[in-house]
């Protein structure tokens, strides 16, 4: 080669970070490079995809504008880092064997569902005609088969199926769509079925499938391993089968997760928009909340307007629909009660042998646990309402160094988070810590995630609640940081959109310990990620019966009462007070006058409670927050009114109250008082706000807390604040109820210790 050419030559070492492992990057790399003459190599490490790359200058510079421009559907490229090398003169590009680096990670897929070219294969493949477990670089399991990184096959559950030939062969060529698909596998060499009623059990394939449909379309139900654990399955118009399912789960009232055929048959019982068609047809699959048609059984939404939808996204329900004769399954976790969902065999025939009809299991391991995520769209914003399956366990990216920190979570809807580098990992949705099953499911996540991740600890941090378990966990390490729940709820809305700075604060919820004690839910901040100053909030209501008033609105709603018109409110002719015991009304006064077991609140959760009570929608609550949600529900169109608003120290309630009460009196709709409710809530945001940014020339408002979800509140809240000139951010990456609080724990406790005051 002579000096010319030697001149116009480059070679390189290009590093790239970012979800790059199990979505057939090496490949890609191999294709482009040989596309534009690049000579060298690639191969995984424990936190990057590296690269040699030589050629000349205008190849290469091609070479890298097409990693940038055309990288793989599934991947999320962080950065890359270019570095030249000395000239070896390579021959050809090849892909070389993993690389493990001590104390280094990088990204994992989430697990993907099934592609539709793997859904063709399972028709024409002659080693995977109806094999229900394939899978490509494109879709299947990831996250909840891995153990270990690198992402190879040995360190995830496949590593005990040996690859046959023509699995190999896929496995090996560079050029295959199945190129080390570390989950690849066909009828002759992978895991199977295996379908057990009572002591009976059926291994062939083709029988599986049919006993499967015959039995769920004579109203059988099933437990179903899934790729995160099992599922309870029924048809979802057999009256009889839904009944028995919820007297399974335990849960008489919560509404059932709904999996139809597909998209078509989907729309003929709900309403769906563009971008909610997008995510339900997205590669992630998530049960997405949608308006209803109301054309399914009662049963399954019990007084609820939506339904929660979902697409099949394993190639084992292709198989079941394309035979069934119903097109639409109930398709709920299996688990019962508050216990997290089952994914262990043994544990999966213990319990659900004698309560269902029949137990479909597969040999490989589910390593990782994880519910099916929900999702509902906003704005044209996807929201994430509980982060599993399809999302974890991607980073998000945060301004500030989190590295060694764990953010420990609320105790409802508990999430962890781990800090590395400046990323955030968000755990999968681990439930309420309210058992020790839960419990120990929180425990043995954390240690997964501290392995996967290659996480030292050095600093803990949780809520300021003093029983929380979460935060007893935290207590039992030497260096912790106690967060307050609300500001927790900011920073984590202020991390997802990589604030770093002083904002408007708006903390909506149920509870959350107050630094006075009190129960917070009310909030309005201004705040950073170090700290925070309370600047208002609602004006606090004695709670009776303290916990159990949050099964009981009715207790809730004569607490209100007697705070707006003392004794007198036993005289109001007013439905909601012929419903409920004389003799329960007088040991509620009793206990707020003097002061037995009735803490304070200033929760806006329970202000939706009170009213939805009083509108007899929601006596007693059967699950968590079904109060809202059934006032929600009822909300009707284009009403612009609200109730008058008294806001001075705090935000009072009576005028409110007053007007529900009065316009019940009247026989006004209840859905007219249930818009008027929401907007009053609404003109309560956008008037405080305005007095903050008077007074502290702040333009920022962050949303934050369980009351966002609420779509119309959301909804509504956000357009008024931008006609008002607000810059507003909100949840999308990370839900805002109780399991996006451990990304902002994080987030405070990395800014208090860059500031020195940890």
């Amino acid at each position: 080669m002579n000096k010319n050419q030697l001149n116009n030559i480059a070679s390189l070492k290009i590093i790239i970070k970012g979800l790059v492992q199990g979505v057939g990057f090496r490949p890609f790399i191999y294709r482009i490079a040989n596309e534009n003459k690049i000579k060298g190599w690639v191969l995984n490490t424990s936190n990057s995809v590296e690269i040699r790359a030589e050629g000349n200058k205008t190849d290469i510079n091609s070479f890298i504008n097409s990693i940038k421009r055309d990288a793989p559907k599934n991947s999320k490229i962080e950065r890359i880092f270019i570095c030249k090398e000395n000239f070896k003169n390579l021959s050809y590009f090849k892909i070389l064997k993993s690389k493990k680096i001590l104390n280094k990670n990088t990204e994992i897929s989430p697990d993907l569902a099934v592609c539709e070219e793997c859904i063709q294969d399972m028709k024409i493949q002659e080693n995977r005609i109806n094999y229900p477990f394939i899978s490509c670089i494109n879709c299947g399991p990831r996250f909840s088969i891995v153990k270990d990184i690198p992402y190879d096959r040995e360190n995830t559950t496949m590593n005990n199926f040996k690859m046959c030939k023509v699995c190999t062969k896929e496995y090996s060529n560079v050029k295959d769509r199945r190129f080390h698909v570390q989950p690849n596998a066909c009828i002759n060499c992978g895991p199977e079925y295996n379908l057990i009623i009572s002591t009976k059990s059926t291994s062939n394939n083709e029988k599986i499938i049919n006993k499967t449909v015959d039995m769920l379309d004579s109203g059988k139900i099933l437990s179903i391993k899934g790729i995160g654990g099992y599922n309870l399955v029924c048809d979802a118009f057999n009256k009889r089968a839904i009944n028995k399912l919820r007297k399974i789960k335990r849960r008489d009232k919560k509404a059932f997760a709904v999996m139809f055929y597909d998209i078509n048959i989907l729309k003929k019982y709900a309403y769906v928009n563009i971008k909610e068609e997008e995510v339900l047809l997205s590669p992630k699959s998530p049960i997405v909340i949608l308006k209803s048609k109301n054309k399914l059984h009662s049963n399954i939404t019990n007084g609820l307007d939506t339904i929660g939808a979902m697409l099949p996204y394993m190639p084992f329900h292709y198989l079941l629909f394309e035979r069934l004769k119903t097109k639409v399954l109930i398709y709920t976790s299996g688990n019962i009660s508050n216990e997290p969902i089952v994914i262990n065999d043994k544990k999966a025939k213990e319990i659900f042998i004698n309560l269902t009809d029949g137990i479909l299991i597969y040999n490989r391991e589910i390593y990782n646990r994880l519910d099916d995520s929900i999702v509902t769209v906003v704005n044209n914003r996807e929201r994430l309402i509980r982060r599993s399956r399809g999302y974890v366990p991607e980073s998000i990216k945060l301004k500030n160094n989190v590295d060694s920190i764990i953010a420990c979570g609320a105790e409802l809807k508990n999430t962890f988070c781990i800090g590395k580098d400046n990323l955030a990992y968000i755990s999968q949705h681990i439930g309420d810590l309210k058992n020790i099953d839960t419990y120990d499911f929180y425990i043995e996540s954390i240690e997964k995630f501290k392995k996967l991740f290659k996480v030292k600890p050095k600093l803990f941090v949780c809520d300021m609640h003093p029983d929380y378990l979460s935060s007893k966990y935290a207590q039992d390490n030497d260096k912790v940081i106690m967060v307050q729940h609300h500001h927790a709820h900011i920073a984590s809305c202020m991390a997802e959109n990589n604030l770093d700075e002083d904002v408007i604060g708006i903390a909506l919820d149920g509870i959350g310990y107050g630094n006075d004690g009190n129960i917070w839910g009310g909030e309005f901040f201004v705040c950073n990620l170090s700290d925070y100053k309370r600047y208002t909030h609602f004006e606090y209501i004695p709670i009776p019966g303290g916990d159990k008033a949050t099964e009981e609105p009715w207790r809730i709603a004569v607490s209100y009462l007697y705070k707006v018109y003392q004794d007198k409110f036993e005289k109001l002719k007013i439905p909601f007070l012929k419903n409920i015991d004389k003799n329960k009304i007088v040991l509620i006064k009793h206990a707020i006058k003097n002061k037995i077991n009735c803490p304070l609140t200033s929760s806006t959760g329970r202000f939706f409670d009170c009213i939805s009570a009083l509108l007899e929608l929601c006596y007693n609550s059967s699950y968590e927050a079904e109060a809202p949600m059934k006032l929600e529900a009822i909300i009707k169109d284009n009403i612009k009114a609200h109730y008058n608003v008294l806001i001075k120290d705090t935000i009072k309630i009576n005028d409110i109250i007053k007007g529900v009460v009065s316009d019940i009196l009247q026989g006004i709709n209840k859905g007219d008082i249930s818009a008027k409710f929401h907007n009053s809530i609404i003109y309560i945001i956008i008037e405080v706000v305005k007095k903050i940014r008077k007074q502290f020339n702040l333009n920022k408002v962050v949303l934050s807390g369980g009351i966002f979800q609420n779509k119309y509140i959301l909804g509504e809240t956000e357009k008024q604040l931008k006609n008002n000139y607000f810059r507003v951010y909100s949840h999308s990456k990370v839900p805002s109820n109780d399991g996006g609080i451990s990304l902002g724990q994080l987030a405070i406790a990395a800014k208090r210790r860059e500031n020195k005051c940890v």
